[in-house]
């Protein structure tokens, strides 16, 4: 059995789509939880949630409203804004004050930090490993002897690890860096949202 509210909900919508295209027409629920659709909203709910339906039945975002498409799509600068909106409105949905923004951008670093500290011991390690493998050449090149194919491994070996963990180490800098200056931008522009 179909349920009345669907009934009604269905023919108030064809009868509004059948009019003509430039009307309005609003979803919106009263206090008793019941969905209306129609024209106008009533005063006592216009500050309250509801949606405009567009000709195709479909809800119309907040963002459509403000763009003029081009071959159904918005501009490249259209769709620039709607992204900016999006992200001031996630921005501000997010943070309540500055201090989260700091918070979070800490909680973010702790990770790389960690990668960071972890390794700057492996480097220091790596590089105790080479100074002794470089001393013991040193002494058997004073003493006239020559250096062993594993001392040579040893060193090339040393030497490639020692890189291999500087790249690593650059390329988790970089991400801490990134970490910051991406919070720096969001505090700055939630300062100016804000006015804070």
């Amino acid at each position: 059995m179909i349920d009345k509210k669907f009934l009604v909900s269905g023919i108030i919508l064809c009868a509004a789509f059948s009019t003509s295209a430039e009307a309005k027409l609003y979803k919106w629920v009263d206090n008793q939880g019941v969905t209306h659709y129609s024209s106008t909203i009533p005063p006592e709910y216009a500050n309250k949630d509801h949606v405009q339906i567009n000709e195709a039945g479909r809800e119309v975002k907040p963002e459509d409203k403000h763009v003029q498409k081009t071959n159904g799509q918005p501009t490249p600068e259209e769709q620039a804004a709607i992204d900016q909106r999006r992200k001031d409105k996630a921005l501000l949905d997010t943070y309540s004050n500055v201090s989260e923004i700091d918070l979070a951008r800490d909680r973010n670093l702790q990770q790389v930090n960690a990668r960071i500290n972890s390794i700057r011991i492996r480097l220091k390690s790596a590089q105790s490993n080479l100074e002794a493998h470089l001393k013991e050449r040193d002494n058997l090149t004073k003493s006239g002897k020559k250096i062993p194919t594993y001392l040579q491994n040893d060193l090339k070996d040393n030497q490639h690890h020692i890189d291999r963990l500087q790249e690593v180490m650059d390329r988790a800098q970089k991400d801490a860096a990134a970490i910051k200056a991406r919070y720096d931008a969001d505090k700055a522009r939630y300062k100016a949202l804000t006015g804070k």
